[in-house]
């Protein structure tokens, strides 16, 4: 087990998200069901499922929690595109999140590199 707060790509993910609910609580009132909470959902879920991996006790269920984070982060790169061309973001929040999701992005596929090239030690 390890503290995953001291992840960079945790730091990242977490400060990411906090900015999603700050973008996204000016949207259309009619999108508080739709787009603004599926948005919010993908971008916490990246944070929460790196947590989630670094809780468990092996690098394959480590593994597991980062490959979901790093879905979560595609589904919300889709999700600002989408939003963009719904005309909720301005180009400009858009250029400054899509950046911010593709570092998070690889720097999960780094790690999990990373963790599939040092198997945990036998207990």
């Amino acid at each position: 087990m390890q503290d995953y707060t001291k992840l960079k790509v945790w730091q990242k993910g977490h400060a990411l998200t906090v900015s999603m609910y700050n973008v996204t609580s000016v949207f259309p009132r009619h999108e508080a069901f739709g787009l603004t909470s599926q948005m919010r959902r993908a971008a916490f879920s990246i944070p929460a499922n790196i947590a989630e991996g670094c809780g468990r006790g092996a690098n394959p269920e480590l593994r597991q929690f980062l490959h979901i984070a790093l879905g979560s982060a595609s589904e919300l790169e889709y999700y600002i595109l989408l939003a963009k061309d719904l005309h909720f973001f301005t180009d400009k929040q858009f250029e400054a999140l899509q950046p911010r999701i593709n570092e998070i992005k690889r720097m999960l596929a780094g790690l999990i590199e990373s963790v599939s090239e040092h198997p945990a030690p036998p207990h």
